[in-house]
């Protein structure tokens, strides 16, 4: 992979697992919160520069998404609309935005 193409490709997974029309499977929610938990360990820059309030938003987004995966039954309805919720909020700020 070539340097700097992985937050975009990133970025392509995290926008097609947050769509309504994405059949959301547990591996890629796993795979999500394993790539947020990783950007925290690396202390990536984007984190440097984004307010209290964003991070705590993200960290209890991401906090909310663990619980539903562990408690989840199903994978669809209002479970996944709410999975879909917290991993939005969880992601926030990761991810460079296109302007």
């Amino acid at each position: 992979m070539a340097l700097g193409q992985e937050p975009h490709l990133a970025r392509n997974r995290f926008d097609r697992m947050l769509s309504p029309e994405y059949p959301l499977c547990r591996e890629d929610v796993v795979w999500m919160l394993e790539y947020i938990k990783k950007k925290m360990a690396d202390e990536a820059p984007v984190l440097s520069s984004l307010p209290q309030p964003v991070l705590l938003k993200s960290f209890q987004g991401y906090v909310e998404a663990a619980m539903i995966l562990i408690k989840q039954r199903g994978g669809s309805g209002p479970e996944a609309d709410r999975l879909r919720v917290c991993l939005q909020a969880a992601a926030d700020g990761f991810l460079a935005r296109p302007n």
